[in-house]
């Protein structure tokens, strides 16, 4: 008889179990990206090796659970790499660099969620982008968070934010809301860095080929070491205003997205105001990505950069191809150029420019493998 207790007490659990497997997912999955570069620099030319140049090289882990009732409980882990060297993308002081939140969805009233996050201005201009927003050689990145001394105290959009919570809508009608607010966080890699409390807003609308967004930006003041001053620079109070359309005309989708960022005015005698490194500045991006043949896409773009108020503004032109080999790996190429004027230093992310006012000159060739 205790024989047979312990056979069907091993079956129950053994069902119990199944039916939390039944209710339960865990992914993991990531992007491996590497490629090669040669980079004109001012008078200076370089070839090196890079990683993520098509997608950030990524490992993530995804789960959830089915509550019941239309709720479902999810979260994501999601690190960034560098596959050329093994290393940790930008921030070695994060695991999960690009993406640690957890929160509930329901099928009819949206999800709210908790952690590290793409902030609501993202979702407003990825779409329209043709290069996705890669934080390695988009145009848009490249202008977003150009290293130029008349911008430093201006805030640049990171695209993600730690501490936050955020609502997103269901899809009513084509339309989505998102929402976020972030507390204050501090960076200590690639520089220290502290920033204020954060106010994130975006409507976005997708239907009949017509992709439009609108979003608003509100952070608060923070402060950065950057290297070579002689102390902390404030980092100003910035609002940001973005706009952002795509229309799908057979194979051609045509993208453009525009973004003003307008910071407070920086506190007489303070370092910020001594550099003059508070001017507000915006961007420009118009171009197109074209569906070539069933694995094969091309994707070009147009991109301005200016502050106000001084002499420093910059264009850029950048083509890209990409070959699907099979389902899940691409060979990829991109080509760009920038011409910065007066006192600009716009280049690719994570790229110094050497000389005031120079063009800078890119080709890469490179493989994404998504698993």
């Amino acid at each position: 008889m205790c024989i047979i207790r312990k056979v069907l007490g091993g079956a129950a659990l053994l069902l119990a179990a199944q039916g939390a497997c039944a209710q339960s997912t865990l992914t993991l999955y990531g992007v491996a990206d590497s490629f090669v570069q040669y980079l004109g620099n001012g008078s200076r030319h370089a070839f090196s090796e890079r990683s993520g140049g098509n997608s950030g090289s990524s490992l993530g882990i995804k789960g959830g659970e089915d509550l019941g009732d239309g709720f479902n409980a999810k979260f994501v882990l999601e690190s960034g790499y560098t596959v050329n060297n093994g290393a940790f993308f930008i921030d070695s002081s994060k695991l999960f660099y690009r993406q640690a939140w957890v929160g509930l969805t329901h099928d009819d009233y949206g999800s709210l969620t908790f952690g590290r996050q793409y902030q609501p201005t993202f979702w407003a201009i990825y779409y329209t982008d043709p290069f996705r927003g890669d934080e390695v050689l988009s145009p848009v990145a490249a202008a977003a968070v150009a290293f130029d001394r008349n911008t430093l105290a201006t805030q640049a959009a990171s695209g993600r934010t730690s501490n936050s919570i955020e609502y997103q809508s269901p899809v009513v009608g084509g339309l989505k809301l998102y929402t976020m607010y972030a507390f204050s966080s501090t960076t200590t890699l690639p520089v220290v860095q502290n920033v204020g409390n954060l106010f994130d807003i975006s409507l976005t609308y997708s239907g009949y080929g017509l992709f439009a967004g609108l979003a608003y930006q509100n952070q608060h003041a923070g402060s950065e070491n950057v290297p070579g001053l002689p102390a902390a620079l404030n980092l100003l109070a910035t609002e940001r205003f973005t706009g952002s359309l795509a229309y799908r005309i057979g194979i051609v989708n045509l993208q453009a997205n525009y973004t003003y960022n307008r910071s407070n005015d920086a506190p007489a005698g303070s370092l910020a105001a001594r550099l003059g490194a508070a001017h507000s500045y915006s961007f420009a991006e118009i171009g197109a990505t074209i569906q070539a043949t069933p694995v094969d896409t091309i994707e070009i773009a147009g991109i301005e950069r200016r502050a106000r108020g001084v002499d420093d503004s910059a264009e850029g032109i950048q083509i890209g191809v990409d070959h699907n080999i099979s389902k899940r790996t691409q060979i990829y190429a991109r080509a760009g150029y920038i011409k910065n004027h007066g006192t600009s230093t716009m280049s690719w992310p994570a790229v110094s420019v050497t000389e005031l006012g120079s063009s800078q000159s890119m080709v890469a060739l490179g493989l994404t493998h998504r698993f």
